[in-house]
């Protein structure tokens, strides 16, 4: 040191580019002279210099571990806390997904509890309603075997050729059915059936003494259609009755009423109601249009009208004379037969049907001919 003045870092050590030559380059000076005392002296002074030298290696060494340490848990905790959000945001997700559910759920409950009360209170319903069916339904059985029975009962005591006139009132004469008051109704299946005698030149036709042959096809025909009854027009029976009896007999001068007329015989919806004769109605808009009590609806022709008939549920009444209502009623008692027949009423032989069927088909002819019995 120069001037006597003391070296700033005096008591310091050296800093390493101040050392003028390493111990490195005494140790690796090829070729050089044995060491000298100096030298061992200058080792000496060197030895405190390289041991601060390592630990300050040491040290840089630590600061690098400390420093690369520290890095690595900082990139672990970024990565922890990274996974950390994410698993915060499924559990997030997952418990909205849970409430949704949840609500869904309680909806659902909801939903079917009222579904279930609603098809309870259907059930109750429609078991109520069944159950007043079933009681109007055993109520109709009821009244329909009363029926059957009753009919049954009709068919054995009273037939066409003779009809029981306890069980048709309608058939008795004024004075022994006593006073009439207002309009007596029948349907045509229970129509006022046409007397087995019909005057034939002044005398009554007797079926005992007539002569009688089986036709055998016509007897061919019958059995074929007895053996399945059906009122189909088309089988051959049923269109040989309707080609030469029906239809002409039901055949008269207004074709369009006599239409009318002959679909209501094979529907059963025709009614006949006879006229009292001491109080005779107002003469409606149809029957003023069709006839009066003094004109035949259905013939066109002046006649003393005792009768009106009244087509389905219409409440037109259509006057007739007798003429026109013994060819109505010829016709509604073949058809009555041969519903008997075709609902297992008739309990004969077939023969006897046979000569029944002719019998009524017989009628039909005569009463469209003009015959018809005289009313009392």
């Amino acid at each position: 040191p120069r001037g006597g003045q003391p070296h700033p870092d005096e008591g310091h050590p050296p800093p390493l580019e101040t050392v003028p030559v390493s111990w490195k380059g005494c140790r690796e000076s090829p070729g050089g002279p044995a060491e000298s005392p100096a030298g061992e002296e200058a080792q000496g002074e060197d030895s405190p210099t390289a041991a601060q030298l390592d630990v300050l290696r040491l040290r840089s060494s630590s600061m690098e571990i400390r420093e690369k340490g520290s890095e690595f848990l900082k990139e672990e905790l970024h990565k922890a806390q990274k996974e950390l959000q994410l698993k915060d945001e499924e559990c997030e997700r997952l418990s909205k997904v849970r409430e949704q559910l949840e609500q869904e759920l309680e909806e659902l409950t909801a939903s079917l509890f009222e579904e279930a009360h609603r098809m309870v209170r259907e059930a109750n319903m429609k078991q109520a309603a069944s159950e007043k069916q079933l009681k109007e339904a055993r109520g109709k059985i009821d009244m329909l075997q009363a029926e059957v029975t009753a009919l049954k009962t009709l068919v054995l005591t009273s037939t066409p050729a003779s009809p029981n006139r306890e069980l048709h009132p309608q058939l008795l004469s004024p004075t022994k059915a006593g006073p009439r008051k207002g309009h007596l109704r029948h349907k045509s299946t229970s129509s006022a059936l046409c007397p087995a005698m019909c005057p034939t030149a002044g005398h009554p036709l007797t079926p005992d003494k007539e002569g009688k042959e089986v036709d055998t096809t016509l007897f061919a025909e019958f059995q074929a259609w007895r053996e399945s009854p059906t009122l189909d027009k088309t089988c051959p029976f049923l269109e040989r009755v309707y080609r030469e009896d029906v239809g002409p007999c039901l055949d008269f001068t207004m074709q369009e009423l006599s239409a009318l007329v002959r679909a209501a015989v094979e529907d059963n919806t025709l009614t006949i109601e006879p006229v009292a004769s001491q109080t005779l109605p107002a003469v409606t808009v149809a029957a003023v249009e069709c006839g009066s009590t003094n004109t035949c609806a259905l013939s066109g022709l002046a006649r003393a009208c005792r009768h009106r008939i009244r087509l389905g549920d219409s409440e037109s009444h259509y006057y007739i004379s007798p003429s026109s209502r013994a060819r109505i009623t010829a016709v509604c008692n073949f058809f009555t037969y041969i519903r008997y027949i075709q609902q297992g009423l008739v309990r004969q032989e077939v023969e006897p049907m046979f000569w029944e069927i002719t019998r009524l088909r017989k009628e039909m002819s005569l009463a469209k001919l003009g015959f018809f019995p005289q009313e009392a």
